[in-house]
């Protein structure tokens, strides 16, 4: 094992790193939290100010990704969809199986320059998860309780505040609704066959309310919905920590380009081709899982440079007055203020690791379960 790849397993390194992520979030948040005053001033002027503060934070995560595990991310598509990356706005609709399918979807989004415009429909109770849901309130994200009764009002009001929004975004929608655990999908294939619909094998029955609205509200502004379909090389199911370990993983995603004004505007028939598009989708990872390899040409988007320097400008500011601190602490020799920079970097550590089980499968939300909670 060499040097790096030794520091790269170390529990105090990743502390650091953690320390640099939140202590600059909470830096950034302050900021947004002053840019308010721009609102009433220039609307346009202020997304563009928070596009870039929410780059400054995404990023780090992006270049854990790309440079400290040395992730590969390779696209299957056509030249001519891949050619429209970054120019227009667009849906993008991602198959939800894996831990860390929000990063490489990040990662696309940083080497095609919109990651910090980047919008997702998000569960409300990220809302008050520091550093997370605070900067996305700031990018205007639309939030949900993921109850369409108590839901349509705010994410139709939300979806229409974007239909002016002066960079191009990337819309994410998770339409599965929540992540792919064995309890979900039997609960969502029994649906299937209850409502006659066909049974998939590798997602979850999608839900089509957010999908239909977000076309409807989105019209004229969104030129086109991407379809992504991610998988990892070696059957691998990666996640956060194996990042922060520097495990790197090869991930492939296929991803197809239709026209917006292909998709039915009938809310009915939007959702029959919502339900065609996942059947789709299993057929694409059925063909992974047997060849290896997704149709179409493979691309390979050079990893920019920005994100490195961008984590080496935080790290630079925040961990020097941090050691210069820590010195001065040891060589006081007092106990008391000893114990108390430990107690803080216990209680630092705990936060990291509590923001990290936010990305956790087997911590994630029971949405989907209540078909089973009801049966039992």
């Amino acid at each position: 094992m060499g040097f790096i790849a030794f520091l790269k397993t170390q529990s105090i390194v990743h502390l650091l790193i953690g320390f640099v992520f939140v202590v600059s979030g909470l830096i950034i948040n302050f900021i947004q939290l002053c840019t308010l005053v721009l609102w009433p001033i220039n609307k346009q002027f202020y997304r563009r100010v928070n596009c870039r503060l929410a780059y400054s934070l995404w990023s780090q995560l992006v270049m854990l990704l790309e440079w400290w595990s040395g992730t590969e991310c390779t696209l299957f598509s056509d030249e001519a969809t891949v050619n429209t990356f970054g120019k227009e706005h667009v849906i993008i609709i991602l198959n939800h199986n894996f831990e860390i399918d929000f990063l490489c979807g990040w990662t696309m989004t940083e080497r095609f320059g919109v990651l910090g415009s980047s919008k997702v429909l998000a569960k409300k109770e990220l809302l008050y998860v520091p550093l997370i849901g605070w900067t996305w309130y700031f990018l205007e994200i639309v939030f949900c309780k993921r109850k369409w009764e108590e839901d349509r009002d705010t994410v139709i009001e939300g979806l229409k505040r974007l239909a002016d929004y002066p960079e191009y975004m990337w819309f994410l929608l998770y339409c599965e609704g929540t992540r792919f655990t064995e309890t979900k999908h039997r609960i969502s294939m029994e649906v299937a066959e209850s409502k006659g619909l066909p049974k998939l094998k590798y997602h979850l029955l999608p839900r089509t309310k957010g999908f239909t609205t977000a076309v409807q509200c989105l019209r004229g502004t969104v030129s086109a919905v991407y379809d992504v379909t991610l998988n990892f090389r070696g059957n691998k199911n990666p996640s956060l920590l194996g990042i922060l370990y520097g495990k790197k993983y090869e991930a492939d995603m296929c991803v197809r380009r239709f026209p917006l004004e292909d998709i039915p505007q009938d809310e009915k028939e939007a959702a029959k081709w919502l339900h065609k598009l996942y059947q789709e989708k299993d057929a694409l990872q059925e063909m992974y899982n047997q060849e290896g390899k997704f149709p179409g040409q493979q691309f390979k988007p050079r990893r920019r440079p920005w994100t490195l320097l961008n984590f080496l400008f935080w790290a630079t500011v925040l961990l020097s007055p941090l050691f210069t601190f820590g010195f001065g602490v040891f060589a006081s020799g007092s106990p008391l203020l000893i114990l108390a920079f430990l107690g803080f970097v216990g209680a630092a550590s705990f936060g990291v690791r509590r923001l990290i089980g936010v990305t956790e499968i087997e911590k994630g939300s029971s949405y989907g379960n209540q078909e089973f909670k009801k049966k039992e």
